[in-house]
């Protein structure tokens, strides 16, 4: 199985669920824990290797901040070089991988989270690759990431492969969601996938969360898909159908926390946890705080 190199991420929508912020600045940028949402995405990639990375773009303006933040800044090194600031430099040396390259595809037109994959099919060539939305953060504070826990089960089954998690049947309306879904362990196999069904209609209790590693035929089923429930191309309806053509399609259900970032209301309660997690000096005060706050 021959291991995937490049990851696509998606970064074309407006994020208007995070304005007013994001009226100049890409929801990638805002902050989890002290770090751009994107940067947790790269990192993962970094874990198992990724050599590319793909950044879906809709406008120039979008496509400027990913270049300058993902390029050195020689002017801003020496400065904290020359101040003895040797932590602060670190943190800026650590935002580029080693060895990892850059590059953009545009989506002109919002059409969908398959449209834009299929934006990035020149440069991803015959590959596999990885997709992940920036907006969903997984982090395992004790163990492999979610892509390198994908990885082993990629490496060992082929098709496709994601991370999905288990959710009482009537939140399951707004997920892509497994159906002919059999467990076995944290792995479950299945046939198909439907993209946020009815109530009624609801196949299982996995949905599909991402990230993904896919097999580069995904690239030639992108075209055939029609126009789903919401109007646009969907990733889900492509991967459904290339699973009833017979593409195996294996769900994992991955150790590690999910912060959605998604929302304003989201992205204060992921950093609210993921901070309480890894800072003790915060936790102290906010016990002294909520001690001594009129709620």
């Amino acid at each position: 199985m021959t291991k995937p190199e490049v990851c696509i991420l998606p970064v074309a929508g407006l994020s208007t669920r995070n304005l007013p912020a994001t009226k100049v600045l890409h929801k990638g940028f805002l902050t989890l824990h002290s770090k751009p949402i994107i940067q947790y995405a790269v990192d993962a990639c970094k874990e198992i290797g990724i050599k590319e990375i793909v950044f879906v773009y809709s406008d120039q303006s979008c496509k400027h901040l990913f270049e300058n933040y993902y390029k050195p800044y020689p002017w801003l090194e020496n400065h904290l070089r020359e101040k003895n600031k040797l932590d602060l430099l670190k943190s800026l040396q650590d935002i580029i991988p080693e060895g990892m390259k850059f590059s953009f595809a545009e989506q002109s037109q919002p059409l969908g989270n398959g449209h834009a994959i299929l934006m990035a099919k020149d440069i991803v060539g015959k590959r596999d690759f990885v997709v992940m939305w920036v907006d969903d953060v997984y982090i395992n504070l004790h163990g492999k990431g979610v892509l390198a826990q994908l990885l082993d089960v990629y490496e060992k089954e082929g098709g496709m492969v994601e991370n999905i998690m288990e959710f009482p049947r009537e939140q399951l309306t707004r997920y892509g969601v497994l159906s002919g879904a059999v467990r076995e362990g944290r792995i479950v196999h299945a046939k198909g996938k439907i993209e946020k069904p009815k109530l009624e209609d609801v196949p299982s209790n996995y949905a599909s969360m991402g990230p993904y590693i896919l097999p580069n035929a995904i690239m030639d089923v992108l075209p055939e898909v029609k126009k789903g429930t919401n109007g646009e191309i969907n990733l889900a309806d492509a991967m459904g159908l290339a699973a009833e053509r017979g593409m195996k399609l294996t769900g994992v259900l991955c150790d590690g926390l999910r912060f959605d970032c998604g929302t304003n209301k989201d992205l204060e309660k992921a950093n609210l946890k993921l901070s309480l997690m890894e800072d003790p000096d915060l936790r102290s005060y906010c016990r002294e705080l909520l001690d001594t706050m009129e709620i």
